[in-house]
């Protein structure tokens, strides 16, 4: 088993990547979740004058890989989010486009559990302002409670209504979360 470990933006992924669908789908993909996942507090904090505190607090818990997922956010482009990050020690770059909640959209089988109807939107990484207002916009349509906050939302959505990264990445439209499912599937070199 590879030993990896991942830093992430904020909560929310934190919340996503230590989740036991998340690990149980590394651990059958030859990886071995190293935990605490470190959280930068914000993409801000993922530069390279700042990341080499999170990377010694992965090196001392015995990773063999270091992995960054974090959003798009208002950045032209997920090329320019990985040059910003890059580090000769971090393996590779995830960037959900828009934001992770794009994520949630992408689940069509977790948000139809959430919302209590069918639902799927057809375009969860283009949604016009971010996906967290999306996700509040759909609620208050259909007269369901909101989401509520950010990091209660997320582990609402693992634990009660079953979302997954891999879910997410059976989204026609959804290729971010695709590409780190497609990732790991791979075979880790």
């Amino acid at each position: 088993m590879v030993k990896v470990g991942f830093i992430v933006e904020g909560d929310c992924e934190k919340i996503v990547v230590e989740s036991s669908v998340f690990r149980q789908f590394l651990q059958d993909n030859g990886c071995l979740l190293v935990t605490p996942v470190v959280d930068a507090k914000g993409g801000g904090n993922l530069l390279p004058q700042n990341i080499d505190v999170f990377i010694n607090v992965l090196e001392s818990s015995g990773v063999d890989k270091i992995y960054v997922l974090t959003d798009l956010e208002d950045e032209p482009s997920v090329a320019v989010v990985k040059s910003r990050i890059q580090h000769a020690k971090v393996e590779t770059i995830f960037v959900a486009v828009k934001a992770l909640e794009a994520w949630f959209l992408a689940d069509s089988p977790a948000m139809s559990k959430w919302l209590g109807i069918d639902l799927s939107e057809a375009y969860p990484e283009k949604t016009i302002n971010k996906p967290w207002d999306r996700l509040k916009e759909v609620s208050k349509e259909l007269g369901k409670p909101g989401p509520g906050s950010k990091p209660a939302f997320a582990k609402k959505m693992i634990k009660h209504f079953g979302f997954s990264v891999g879910q997410a990445a059976t989204h026609p439209n959804c290729p971010s979360a695709r590409e780190l499912i497609d990732f790991f599937q791979g075979g880790i070199p």
